[in-house]
């Protein structure tokens, strides 16, 4: 499994990048709420694993 990872690792991270990417633009084209806190959680859960926590946090403007 590691070595899956470490052998592909640029297309898995242009895989992750480009699904953010279409996530974030369908949720700032579209006027419900229901689909930003479904983005919210992914982005949550992505955060978990980059360990952005506590103070590595993003601050909000």
């Amino acid at each position: 499994m590691i070595q899956f990872i470490i052998t592909n690792f640029n297309d898995i991270l242009a895989a992750i990048t480009s699904i953010i990417a279409g996530a974030s633009a369908l949720s700032a084209l579209t006027p419900t709420h229901k689909d930003d806190t479904v983005l919210r959680k992914v982005k949550s859960c992505l955060d978990l694993f980059a360990l952005n926590v506590g103070n590595a946090k993003t601050v909000k403007a």
